[in-house]
């Protein structure tokens, strides 16, 4: 067991892509000894626990529980369509902040309890300034890939002119344009996190990304970084990180029944934000046969033009399996669309019964775990790629934007567990049906299939030996912990 006095304060903005990793670490930090409080959003808290018991229950077999301290960021019904995002990160900023030190102040009157260190998944300028106001060690939780990490830590250290020359005539010859950066592969644009293209038009996303990595150039109070990854998964380039931040991968994050197994009953994050169907989709996937389902999910935040969804439904039609299509609610681009998207939906469940399943949310790894599974095409957000990285799960890559297309590289490159998608229409940004029906046959098919599926076994295993006793992701969460405890002494 690690040293008592370790307490972590595990700070995170209310999505469910930053939540779902945050809160398996605070679990396995609490599997070894640690006292962790958990502190996001009164809104996302409230959506995690819809059932005020799971509050106690997702963290009852561990040996230290998990404290839960929600705030107020003035968005207590959820941050909503039409909001400004600029007033609410100023919003989260002006709450988190006051909340946080508050909570900092309070635990420091009990010995037993004063924190060692701030962990946080998105490192915040003011929550640097908080952690040394503080005499508290911060910490990023990095929740992209090493290689996304590494990227912007090139364009924000001298690499920015080879990466986005000023030059550029038109995206579509920049996409195809090549990347060469230290300990990288080569990258065409394309496989570029969004906000680095010509196109981007969330620029105030790109300043933050370049206040975080200003952040860990400090040397008056250098924070740690914890990547969501593991050694052998991207060996180069966190070798090529080695030396230039305090860095060390620590996962894949996701419930210990489909890693180590050392608890088996942590089956789940325990952290939806979203309602599960009300449909029994495992019975469903209980009634196919073994690796015949299409599984099919674009994750919490992609948002789909009409045309887009067409294509969709009309490939998953022609491809004749089985299918289990994830589609939320708020998933249509634009409201005018939203009554004939749903018609279009409730068509395809009426007239494709016995063909596909369609379900507003779902426990995505239960499903990706279950032997009737496949394929999964994928929007490839971080946690999404982990998890069929885990159950060894081939993917069909249909990157939408930020890390995604990064991602997408690895998966079909690096890894060879998977095909990206061809976009027919650049200026449309529009996959046509014949494109996901012919990926879907190809990763489901016995040539390329077999090969990406034999690769994922691979990596499924690689994923459980390093967060196994004594493995590589294993060996650095003790490393980090014994240097928090060092500071305590």
């Amino acid at each position: 067991m690690v040293h008592h006095r370790n307490h972590f304060i595990v700070f995170t903005t209310p999505f469910q892509g930053h939540i779902n990793p945050t809160l398996q670490l605070s679990k396995r930090l609490a599997n070894l000894g640690a006292q962790v409080t958990f502190v996001t959003s009164i809104s996302a808290h409230h959506r995690m626990f819809k059932d005020k018991n799971n509050a106690t229950s997702i963290c009852s077999d561990y040996a230290s529980p998990i404290t839960f301290a929600p705030f107020s960021d003035g968005y207590d019904n959820g941050f909503q369509q039409g909001d400004d995002p600029q007033q609410f990160l100023s919003e989260f900023k002006h709450n988190g902040s006051k909340a946080l030190s508050k909570l900092i102040r309070s635990l420091s009157t009990d010995p037993n309890r004063s924190v060692t260190c701030l962990i946080c998944s998105f490192l915040y300028p003011w929550i640097l300034e908080l952690g040394r106001e503080h005499g508290v060690k911060t910490a990023m939780l990095w929740i992209q890939p090493a290689m996304v990490f590494g990227i912007y830590y090139y364009y924000f250290n001298g690499y920015k002119d080879k990466i986005l020359p000023e030059n550029v005539a038109n995206e579509e010859d920049y996409l195809c344009s090549c990347v060469e950066l230290p300990g990288l592969p080569k990258l065409t644009c394309r496989d570029l996190p969004s906000f680095l293209l010509p196109s981007n038009i969330y620029k105030s996303s790109l300043t933050m990304f370049e206040e975080q990595f200003q952040g860990l150039n400090r040397e008056d109070y250098k924070p740690r970084v914890l990547i969501n990854s593991f050694d052998a998964l991207e060996a180069e380039a966190l070798k090529t990180l080695d030396g230039k931040v305090d860095i060390k991968a620590i996962g894949p994050l996701v419930p210990s029944a489909f890693l180590d197994g050392n608890d088996p009953s942590d089956t789940h994050f325990g952290a939806d934000l979203f309602e599960l169907s009300s449909i029994n989709y495992l019975q469903w996937l209980n009634s196919k046969d073994e690796a015949s389902v299409v599984y099919v999910s674009f994750g919490s935040l992609a948002v789909l033009k009409r045309q887009q969804i067409e294509e969709i439904a009309s490939g998953l039609i022609k491809i004749s399996r089985p299918f289990l299509w994830v589609f939320r609610p708020q998933a249509i681009g634009g409201e005018e669309e939203e009554d004939e998207i749903k018609s279009l939906i409730d068509g395809i469940n009426r007239e494709e019964e016995q063909q596909g399943l369609i379900v507003p949310w779902c426990s995505q790894i239960q499903v990706l775990s279950h032997s009737s599974v496949g394929c999964f095409v994928s929007h490839c957000g971080w946690n999404s790629t982990l998890e069929s990285l885990v159950v060894g799960v081939p993917v069909v890559a249909f990157p939408q934007w930020t890390d995604q297309g990064t991602n997408a590289k690895l998966i079909e490159d690096v890894w060879r567990t998977g095909v990206r998608v061809k976009v027919s229409k650049q200026e449309e940004n529009l996959v046509e049906s014949e494109e996901i029906k012919r990926c879907v046959e190809m990763v489901m098919g016995k040539e390329r299939g077999a090969e990406m599926r034999q690769n994922a076994e691979k990596w499924k295993d690689l994923a459980r030996k390093a967060v196994g006793s004594g493995g590589s992701s294993d060996r650095n969460l003790m490393e980090f912990l014994k240097e928090m405890a060092q500071v305590l002494e």
